[in-house]
């Protein structure tokens, strides 16, 4: 059993050495910071950055695909305290992106990735005003992401919204004027009502005559 387990371990790291020229194996066999053939970043990754310029330093993981960041980021501070929680596509910024504080959620961001082998994209992006629906755009490419839903802004250690903010790819959607939505109302004139013909022709053939008292066939009084 040892010897087999040994054999599955050597044939494992053999695969790691022949498709990695750098990397770091971890006591539990997990493989970090695999630099490939290519020199492209790979795998699972953690970086370290130094403080800078006043800037406090930042340790960060997640992983690489082709040198580029992919998916589900993490950053924390000097002490480990959590700092942001990123999404990557092709090395942009793609979904949801959120960032603490010590007393806990400081902000939002929503991004869209771009495809960097297109000079254009055609994309079908979610309507930021109805989750259900899509809409078909084609926008020229930069290389960046593209600022693109709901971004939020809490109040520190509450869930309290300080202010929010709508983007449409980049685009600042300005907030919507309720009053301007509401079509105007003019009050409607009283209307007058008109008698039929008969009734008309029969008041203005008997108007100024008395008029005449007729009885009901009753007997008495």
């Amino acid at each position: 059993m040892r010897f087999l387990l040994m054999l599955v371990f050597g044939i494992s790291f053999g695969q790691v050495f022949a498709q990695c020229k750098t990397f770091i194996l971890m006591s539990n066999g997990d493989t970090l910071n695999c630099i490939d053939v290519n020199d492209k970043k790979r795998g699972k990754w953690k970086l370290h950055v130094n403080p800078l310029r006043g800037n406090p330093g930042y340790d960060e993981e997640g992983e690489f695909r082709d040198n580029k960041k992919e998916g589900v980021w993490r950053k924390y501070s000097s002490m480990g305290d959590l700092l942001a929680i990123q999404n990557y596509k092709w090395g942009n910024l793609d979904g949801t992106s959120q960032y603490f504080t010590i007393a806990g959620l400081d902000r939002e961001e929503n991004w869209h990735a771009m495809n960097p082998e297109k000079a254009f994209d055609t994309l079908q992006v979610e309507d930021i005003n109805d989750e259900n629906k899509y809409v078909q755009v084609i926008v020229p490419n930069d290389g960046k992401s593209m600022k693109h839903g709901k971004w939020t802004w809490y109040r520190t250690g509450s869930e309290n919204i300080i202010k929010t903010e709508v983007y449409f790819l980049n685009k600042l959607k300005e907030p919507k004027d309720d009053k301007k939505d509401i079509p105007a109302t003019i009050p409607a004139e009283p209307v007058k009502k008109v008698p039929p013909k008969e009734v008309a022709d029969f008041d203005k053939k008997n108007s100024g005559k008395k008029s005449v008292k007729t009885r009901d066939g009753r007997v008495g009084g």
